[in-house]
């Protein structure tokens, strides 16, 4: 099962043995709340089968959009070593199954396996580096430098071309970058007059590039 992730991908035979032995399956129904911000509970989740959608929220409800996550990824990896509340919430966009590993387990497993340890250490890092680059992004780029970075990102190559499946709206885009959804729905628009983006079958279809500025 955790050999699909790449967070274990590099453990050996026994290690990930210990771990599947520690994990617990539960399986969700579409928009219900996983984690809350503020929570005090201390668990990773791994994605088996669905999508999940990590937001933060402020006082009058209003939701900033972190990302969207399928399977082979996971959350709450920050609660394994702090003792801080949950940052952020996760909710489910559709029917989702979740293996969860408690933070207890996992320190038990790592007295006989500190090879996993490494494996956390070295995602975690990824995960630092990619959040720097959003930083850098955010401060650095107008939206339409942040959307189409983003575009970029989110989009993985099928039969030779670059696609985002399934297609994200336009209020998730512009959650995603800091601007208003009518911005990201006028560059999107140019963008798909221009023949840079393309709406097929509920994904977005990319071109290889964008033009430098909007």
């Amino acid at each position: 099962m955790i050999e699909e992730f790449p967070l274990f991908a590099g453990l050996g035979g026994q290690a990930r043995a210990a771990l599947e032995a520690c994990l617990h399956t539960k399986v969700y129904p579409a928009r219900v709340m996983v984690v809350s911000e503020g929570d005090d509970t201390r668990s990773l989740y791994l994605i088996l089968d669905g999508r999940v959608k990590v937001f933060t929220s402020d006082e009058d409800g209003r939701e900033a959009l972190l990302c969207t996550q399928g399977p082979g990824e996971y959350f709450g990896e920050m609660s394994l070593f702090d003792e801080a509340p949950r940052s952020a919430s996760v909710m489910t966009l559709e029917r989702t199954r979740l293996a969860m590993l408690g933070r207890d387990d996992l320190l038990r497993c790592l007295q006989d396996h500190p090879g996993i340890a490494l494996a956390l250490i070295s995602e975690l890092t990824g995960r630092v580096r990619r959040l720097t680059e959003q930083v850098k992004s955010l401060s650095l780029q107008d939206v339409y430098g942040r959307l189409t970075r983003l575009l970029m990102t989110l989009a993985e190559r099928h039969d030779g071309q670059l696609v985002i499946d399934p297609r994200p709206t336009h209020q998730q885009l512009a959650s995603r970058i800091g601007a208003s959804r009518e911005m990201v729905t006028r560059i999107l628009g140019d963008l798909a007059r221009g023949g840079y983006v393309q709406m097929d079958s509920g994904r977005m279809v990319l071109a290889e590039r964008f033009p430098r500025a909007w």
